[in-house]
């Protein structure tokens, strides 16, 4: 029964694992099942069996064992660093260097899906909204254990995911790690004079806290 089970989760992490690899590169619209299927090398029939709701059903738990993945990746470089500012320039180089090693393919697991997610289905939008919140619930969690009051800190949170994300776009295009490297500075610099200063300074002025 044990080793019936096994195969079981095998192959359902086989569907996944493929289904989120290509979502990842060409997103939910362009990804059809077969291709996942031929990816994963699981039998049709195991879709279904797995996956009763098709399609939809595999995204939304692709897009979550792959959120859950880099989020355990994002955690450890942040752990291993010194403070926050040094956190955000780890994670940065994380990024830059799984975009390097995929010659500029990949870089954010959701992101591709994301930018279609208002089309795509309400259960990938909200799998992708709830991916993204978790990112920042957990900056802002660093940020308040600095000394950082819970607005301005959710606030810079929000600030910090949505730059990080668009320095990834950016080195996709430009093919080279340097918008990162230049977002991680700045955020650096940023993280640390508002763990230093109150919410009210021009610090807090800049990420829009009131």
């Amino acid at each position: 029964m044990t080793e019936v089970a096994t195969k079981g989760e095998r192959t359902r992490a086989r569907l996944t694992a493929a289904a989120a690899a290509l979502m990842q590169r060409q997103g939910y619209h362009a990804t059809g099942l077969a291709q996942i299927v031929e990816e994963s090398g699981a039998p049709r029939g195991s879709l279904y069996f797995h996956f009763p709701g098709g399609k939809e059903e595999l995204a939304v738990a692709a897009l979550r064992d792959a959120g859950a993945t880099w989020r355990t990746r994002i955690e450890a470089a942040i752990d291993g660093a010194t403070d926050l500012g040094a956190a955000v320039v780890a994670v940065c180089a994380l990024f830059a260097d799984e975009l390097a090693a995929s010659d500029w393919q990949l870089g954010c697991p959701l992101a591709t899906v994301a930018l279609e997610a208002t089309t795509a289905s309400e259960p990938v939008r909200l799998t992708c909204a709830e991916h993204f919140a978790g990112w920042e619930a957990s900056i802002a969690a660093r940020l308040t254990a600095s000394g950082v009051a819970e607005d301005p800190a959710r606030r810079m949170a929000t600030f910090a995911l949505a730059t990080i994300e668009g320095a990834l776009m950016l080195a996709r295009v430009e093919r080279s790690p340097r918008p990162l490297e230049i977002v991680g500075d700045g955020l650096r610099v940023l993280i640390g004079l508002t763990a230093h200063s109150a919410p009210n300074t021009s610090t807090g002025a800049v990420i829009g806290v009131r």
